[in-house]
């Protein structure tokens, strides 16, 4: 007994010492931020042999804040712009390169867009929660609607999408969450006792000769951000089900892209880290194909960037501290990553390149 009472003393009075330590100060981003020692600590290298993107002389930066919900980063080459989106602001955004300075407003009214890229002529697209819809911004001035439905009957609410160089298709998903709430859209009644707004979730490709609309997969329960391997052979979906689904795997899939076809889904990589599960959502891959997910949802030391090799294995994090919804290669050498995340804006230069124009 007496030594029950003296190990509770020691054990009491341990606590007392570990509540005397001075708290660890949380990483300031900013104009007012100390400077950031190097390398950053937050750029975390899982296998030295295969995560080389990493610069030991350079950091994390906080480029702009004050915004909803940040998505859909995409980088015009020709005009060195990037755009992305704060949805339930209903506008999009710009930075220019020449001197790093935000613009609001550059698209508003947006339709509460989620998405954003560019063909090949460089006009912009942007998938559109509020009308349900792919519509591309004309050098006139004018808005083309792309796609408003599909085989299956109108779209629930169009995500993210991709340009393949080669024909110009434009491949996108439909997960239909801006159908889901008015935050972000307009929650429709049919979204009120199910997931599923309008019909099944999907990915689709749109024709850029015909503008047929095909449905090319629905194997994810909500498939969500994409992007193609370099050399255009693989077409890499995330999946966000789990936020619905309880059966839904947290999970990036893999199909093999067969034409104007997908073929052979099957498990990329999981977002299971140490036990954590988060989910990943906007994807891109660089010039050696390994994939940079956004991932989120679970909290400090989980959240930011995680960065996958080409046959799926873990090799890297980028640790924010707000969740990361998306992410692109940008700048004049398409070598700074920018990640929207929440609230923020924030980009590091890395040591290779995105492996496409945008």
């Amino acid at each position: 007994m007496t030594e029950l009472r003296l190990a509770r003393r020691g054990l009491l009075a341990g606590g007392a010492a570990l509540l005397a330590l001075p708290a660890v100060a949380q990483r300031r981003f900013g104009d007012d931020a100390p400077p950031q020692r190097y390398p950053d600590p937050d750029i975390v290298t899982l296998d030295p042999r295969r995560f080389t993107a990493p610069l030991g002389n350079s950091a994390i930066r906080r480029l702009h804040t004050g915004m909803q919900w940040a998505e859909g980063p995409a980088w015009h080459a020709t005009g060195r712009f990037l755009i992305w989106s704060d949805i339930p602001n209903d506008e999009a955004l710009r930075l220019t390169e020449e001197d790093m300075k935000v613009s609001r407003r550059f698209r508003s009214p947006s339709g509460f867009s989620n998405g954003n890229t560019f063909d090949r002529e460089g006009r912009h697209i942007a998938f559109r929660h509020l009308h349900r819809d792919v519509v591309r911004y004309e050098p006139n001035g004018r808005v083309t609607v792309l796609a408003s439905r599909g085989p299956d009957g109108p779209f629930n609410a169009p995500n993210d999408g991709v340009v393949h160089p080669e024909d110009g298709s434009l491949w996108f998903t439909d997960p239909g969450y801006g159908a889901l709430m008015n935050y972000e859209g307009e929650r429709v009644p049919e979204s009120a006792n199910s997931p599923r707004p309008f019909i099944k979730e999907a990915i689709y490709r749109i024709d850029a000769q015909s503008g047929q609309v095909t449905k090319v997969a629905d194997e994810p329960f909500k498939p969500n951000g994409l992007c193609f391997s370099p050399d255009y052979r693989t077409l890499y979906v995330a999946d966000t089900g789990a936020s619905h689904y309880p059966d839904a795997q947290r999970i990036i899939w893999a199909f093999d892209v067969d034409g104007p076809r997908l073929r052979n889904p099957r498990t990329f990589a999981s977002m299971s880290l140490e036990g954590k599960n988060g989910m990943a959502d906007g994807i891109r891959a660089d010039e050696r194909g390994n994939i940079w997910s956004s991932a989120g949802w679970v909290g400090e030391g989980y959240d930011g960037v995680h960065v996958f090799a080409p046959n799926g294995d873990r090799i890297g994090q980028i640790r924010l501290p707000e969740i990361c919804s998306n992410v692109c290669f940008g700048g004049s050498r398409r070598n700074i990553l920018f990640m929207t995340a929440s609230q923020s804006l924030y980009a590091v230069p890395v040591e290779t390149r995105g492996a496409h124009f945008c």
